[in-house]
């Protein structure tokens, strides 16, 4: 019944192209929304206005980064890695063990006429044995990213961290391609471009996908995962 629900859902876009997410409604939103406190409560001179040199963020020496709740920051991810771990493991033992009673008062060789031909108690009890083992086993990724995306301060911690978020929908014909950034970064990695490169986010998360015919062919059918997820064997 789940399995129906979902696929009635996504019938409701054939024909037409995916929808763009709206932009109101939104943490990015709300938090451009917001009016900051004034850092101080100091009224602002007469004068400040007729000077040519401002402190100001609008001014030409201002701070442009980033600092505050609905401010716009940068995100740089250019990923750009290669792993390869390769091992190899082996084992091997032999042993061999030989029990004879070539002599014992004369025994044995009374009970070696008795025995039928080619028997003999010289070499009474022998034992053999060997083992071995080995593995092989092998790991290789590459990763290669690079995408520039804007986000929002969304609030601001009671130690200055900033927690950021982004999105960005890009759609091309009947395939929406969608980039989704979050997490939280320290003021002093921002740079003067107000750029923050992705290894300097703290709890980052990251997503690229889509959404549409050409992402909707990739994946199994639902029937499929369902089997897939149930069957033993």
């Amino acid at each position: 019944m789940l399995t129906a629900l979902s696929a009635c859902g996504r019938l409701e876009n054939v024909g037409r192209v995916p929808e763009i997410s709206p932009v109101t409604n939104t943490n990015e939103h709300y938090a451009m929304m917001r009016v900051p406190l004034p850092k101080t409560s100091a009224p602002k001179l007469v004068s400040d206005s007729a000077s040519l040199w401002d402190s100001g963020r609008n001014s030409l020496l201002g701070n442009q980064r980033a600092e505050q709740i609905g401010d716009i920051v940068t995100v740089v991810v250019e990923i750009d890695e290669r792993a390869e771990i390769s091992n190899s493991t082996s084992r091997g033992r032999t042993g061999s063990e030989t029990l004879g009673i070539p002599s014992l008062f004369g025994i044995p060789q009374k009970i070696n006429d008795s025995l039928p031909d080619g028997a003999s108690l010289d070499s009474a009890v022998s034992t053999n044995s060997s083992s071995s083992s080995s593995g092989d086993g092998s790991v290789r990724r590459k990763e290669k990213f690079s995408i520039r995306v804007a986000a929002t301060v969304v609030d601001v911690l009671q130690n200055g961290v900033l927690s950021i978020q982004g999105s960005q929908e890009v759609r091309v014909n009947f395939e929406l391609r969608e980039l989704l950034v979050s997490g939280y970064v320290r003021p002093a990695d921002i740079n003067r471009k107000n750029e923050v490169s992705y290894d300097r986010i703290a709890a980052a998360r990251i997503s690229y996908g889509g959404r549409g015919q050409i992402t909707d062919v990739q994946q199994p059918r639902y029937g499929q995962q369902v089997a897939d997820i149930l069957l033993p064997f």
